[in-house]
């Protein structure tokens, strides 16, 4: 599984006022009443609404241009450019933010009181309120990713990037291989600690000045309950998921014991996190060739794929294809212009998948380094469910221009993906007919989704306790890895000290993008996912349904899309699933064969860490 990003550019989402969903005002946050010779009026409201928006349209579409052309081409010139047009951005909300709590008093239409609400609590990365620092935070959060793209490992004056030492890490089985291409990129991390400390102080001291006790509160403000309330929301979902992910990771456990021996993996701790086929140890799908509960397909759908679609762009127009199929237009001639679909040569960019929407209207582009696998496949079906969302959108006021809350833009994208099923690749012409009942379909995703589910809750819980203070500097990895155990069952292969920068290796990190949506996100698609094929009136096991075709289920996703944030979060919910809470047993439900058989391979075996 490769999450990516539910908004835009991975650099926008470090500035953007991305709005999010109300929640209670903080302690602190109204300010003061107003004397009644000044107390504003309903028209001062209004004007102060039509007048924000304008502004941040404009801000937000130069700065998207900006970060587009700095990640797709990363210089000297375009990091500076695309760190000016942030600190704009970022200098207009700091300026703006505050004086939207003047009128908190003010009796307003639904919709407008909706909109102060979500101006306040719009920043991802509020900025101090002296222009030197907002300057300084500029820069940083700009600096980090771009040091990020460009990072290598080097050895005996031999280089690698990431994306050849996540080649070793997915081939190879070799543990001495497996644990230099590990070690390599968290050496590479290394530099970007000293950064981070300062982003954090910095964005901190802007999230306090909008009333906040600290940025990550900032964060769990924006899903429609109190930031707490929030943490323990998320934690009750895990719970609904966590037997289901200790008995998964139990059985690879016992593989990778029988393989490697004792001495590398124990049968009762923590799993060594560079054997798991993943530079971060948050899927373990490359690992199916060893976990697969029945032979494996001799299938090679990676090469059949490269066959039938030869250029990158013909697999763009295949995932176009799904979505006209649900009654949806086909994308912008210019999107097929200005996307990048392969890395350019002599530019170095940012290979990690992402979905833009550089105009706020039509200018929708994905940027990947597309390669011709099942994996790059998917990956495509999932940018244009961003792309699809940007656009349904479009017509609302700008702070509406969102999904219902950002679990939900990285759920769209995935509830497609979990329709590139078998049935939905002979429709298509990649197989010719249905392979045979077989749990290795299942296992394959549970390796991805299932495994995937407690790094995605842990990342935003490190960076919750960082910025709360209750993680200091010099706990920043051990405390790193105590979460890892705690939530993975996953352990650092190698002794690690405070030199190192362990969380820095992952890049949403040193990227500034929130974390918890992902977790989300892998919650709702299988909820969506439920709904729409119970809509369809799919017979037969959840993992079989496809919605391909199916133009009821594009009405539905349609209309749930539509709304934008402009609604709270459960009426969404409510418009594609009947419900308005978020229920993480549709995953039980689609996994329920694999579980059964996992619990069959447990028995005897000592499970836990």
């Amino acid at each position: 599984m490769t999450p990516t990003l539910s908004r835009l550019s991975p650099l926008l989402m470090a500035f953007l006022i991305s709005a999010c969903c109300q929640a209670p005002v903080p302690a602190g946050d109204s300010g003061p009443a107003p004397n009644a010779e000044d107390a504003p009026t309903v028209a001062e409201a209004m004007a102060f609404l039509d007048q924000v928006e304008t502004r941040l349209l404009s801000l937000w579409v130069h700065n998207e241009r900006a970060a587009w052309l700095k990640e797709t081409n990363i210089t000297h010139d375009t990091e500076k450019i695309s760190a000016e047009a942030s600190a704009m951005l970022m200098s207009f909300t700091a300026e703006t933010v505050p004086k939207a709590t003047r009128f908190d008093g003010v009796t307003l239409s639904p919709e407008a009181r909706r909109k102060m609400n979500l101006l306040k609590r719009s920043p991802t990365l509020p900025s101090p309120p002296d222009a030197a620092l907002t300057a300084e935070l500029a820069e940083i959060a700009a600096g980090m990713p771009s040091s990020y793209g460009k990072a290598q490992a080097c050895e005996n004056g031999v280089c690698r990037t990431l994306g050849e030492l996540s080649e070793v890490m997915a081939s190879s089985r070799n543990p001495t291989e497996l644990l230099a291409a590990w070690k390599g990129w968290r050496d590479a991390a290394r530099p970007l600690k000293k950064s981070y400390q300062r982003y954090a102080e910095l964005g901190n001291e802007g999230a306090r000045g909008l009333g906040f006790k600290d940025l990550g509160a900032l964060w769990r403000s924006k899903y429609d309950m109190d930031p707490d309330a929030f943490a323990e929301e998320t934690d009750r979902l895990y719970g609904q998921l966590e037997p289901l992910y200790r008995d998964l990771h139990c059985h690879v456990r016992a593989r990778l014991n029988e393989i490697h021996g004792s001495e590398i993996v124990p049968l009762d701790k923590a799993i060594p996190a560079h054997l798991l086929g993943n530079m971060w140890a948050q899927s373990w799908g490359n690992l199916f060739d060893l976990l697969a509960p029945e032979p494996a397909e001799s299938l090679n759908l990676d090469a059949i794929l490269a066959k039938k679609y030869p250029q990158p762009t013909d697999m763009v127009r295949q995932a176009e294809s799904f979505f006209t199929s649900l009654g949806m237009e086909a994308l912008p001639k210019t999107f097929w212009e200005r996307s990048m679909f392969v890395k350019p040569e002599g530019r170095e960019v940012v290979c990690h998948a992402s979905a833009w929407d550089i105009d706020w209207r039509d200018d929708l582009r994905i940027k990947m380094c597309i390669q011709p696998t099942l994996d790059e496949f998917i990956t495509i079906h999932h940018e244009l469910g961003h792309n699809y969302y940007q656009r349904a959108y479009k017509e609302l006021s700008p702070l509406f221009t969102d999904s219902a809350n950002d679990g939900f833009h990285e759920a769209l994208g995935d509830v497609l993906a979990l329709s590139v099923t078998p049935s939905y690749l002979v429709e298509i012409g990649v197989l010719d007919a249905l392979p045979p009942d077989s749990l290795n379909p299942l296992m394959r995703q549970a390796l991805d989704k299932v495994a995937f589910l407690p790094f995605g809750l842990l990342v935003d819980r490190w960076r919750w306790d960082v910025l709360s203070g209750e993680t200091p500097p010099e706990n920043y990895t051990s405390d790193w890895w105590k979460l890892r155990e705690k939530y993975q069952g996953v352990a650092a292969p190698m002794e690690r000290s405070e030199d190192d920068f362990d969380p820095g290796a992952k890049y949403h990190v040193p990227g500034g993008v929130p974390y918890t949506r992902y977790f989300l996100a892998s919650i709702l698609q299988f909820q969506f996912h439920r709904a729409l094929c119970r809509e369809i009136g799919h017979k037969g096991p959840l993992h079989t349904c496809s919605i391909h075709g199916h133009k009821l289920a594009g009405e539905k996703i349609q209309a749930m899309m539509e709304m934008g944030l402009s609604r709270p979060w459960p009426d969404a919910l409510e418009a594609i699933t009947g419900s308005r809470e978020m229920d993480a047993s549709a995953i039980t439900e689609y996994f329920a064969p694999l579980h059964a058989w996992l619990k069959t391979q447990n028995k005897g075996r000592t499970c836990g860490w």
